[in-house]
This record gives structure tokens, C-alpha cells and sequence, in this order.
């Protein structure tokens, strides 16, 4: 469906997980082999990670002006991420798992990187209800509604012109 190029560093992770889930049909890759070896997950990690992606859809749909302010579940998640912030010789500072990474310290490690290159933002889930397609916003403005103008704006654009004609008819 999303016709943008992936989204840079740690993102691209969280794009393909959220992306994992086609809303208007119900396909969810993790429900295969394939899908969950993307990830490495075990059959018995899928509840913790179809949650860990619908806190992460739900942050993006904050990031563009589609879900409420305030604590998210996503907060909370990543509450639990063994994670300590490690100071290198040259005195630079990286978080790091304290265990063999997960996908939720691999996530939050993600987070954070996009937040300090301040990136994290600019990852958005379309507005289109029956998408919710994780892109990342690459305009000038960040401003962008949709993950892909000539699908999901094209039809967002047509709904609102005939509802503009119903009305004046």
C-alpha cells in the first residue's frame, strides 16, 4: 500500500512492525513464519508484540493530530525495556540493553535514537480509518495526512467533494 521509501535508521524497525497489520483486510504477517522471523519472535512472544504495535500505531496516529495527549500504553510498555545508558570512552552516551535484546529494547533503543536525531515525529500512521499505515513524514512542513496521496488522500479528497455536493444540491 505505502509507496514512500522506508523510514531512515532505528524507525524503519518500528514502520515494519506497525505496518504488520493490514487494517482493511486483517492479514497480519505475524500470523506467519516469515513474519515473525522478521522480528524473531516465537509464537509465544506474538501477544506482547501485537500489543507493543498497537501502542506504537496508536503514537503515531498522536504524532499526526489523530489520538489523544496524555500517558499512552506505550509509555507503560516500554517502562519495562532493560535498557541502561552506557557511557563510551570518548564520554558519548548510547542506551543498551542490560540482556539479550528483545523487540521492546530494540524498540525503545530505536525511540530513543529518533528522538535525540529528532525524527521520531515525523513516524505517522495514515488517517484513512480503514489504513492506519505507519509512514514516515518526510515533507518540508511535516504536515503530511495520509501514507499515500494517490490511494488513501485520493479517496479521503473524493469523499469530502461529493459530501460538498450533496450538500449544495
Amino acid at each position: 500500500m505505502n509507496e514512500r521509501a522506508p523510514a531512515p535508521g532505528g524507525l524503519a524497525l518500528i514502520e515494519a512492525l506497525v505496518n504488520t497489520l493490514d487494517i482493511e483486510t486483517g492479514a497480519d504477517r505475524l500470523d506467519t513464519p516469515d513474519g515473525r522471523a522478521r522480528f524473531d519472535l516465537a509464537p509465544d512472544d506474538l501477544p506482547a508484540a501485537r500489543e507493543l504495535r498497537e501502542a506504537l500505531r496508536a503514537a503515531c496516529l498522536a504524532h499526526a493530530g489523530h489520538g489523544a495527549v496524555g500517558p499512552s500504553a506505550l509509555d507503560a510498555l516500554l517502562a519495562g525495556a532493560p535498557l541502561r545508558v552506557a557511557i563510551s570512552p570518548s564520554g558519548e552516551a548510547a542506551l543498551c540493553p542490560t540482556g539479550p535484546p528483545t523487540l521492546l529494547t530494540r524498540v525503545a533503543e530505536a525511540i530513543a535514537a529518533a528522538t535525540a536525531d529528532n525524527t521520531w515525529l515525523r513516524l505517522k500512521a495514515c488517517e484513512a480509518e480503514d489504513c492506519r499505515w505507519a509512514y514516515y513524514d518526510r515533507s518540508p512542513a511535516c504536515r503530511s495526512r495520509w501514507c499515500s496521496m494517490s490511494v488513501c488522500g485520493a479517496r479521503a479528497k473524493m469523499r469530502s467533494y461529493r459530501a460538498r455536493r450533496a450538500d449544495s444540491v
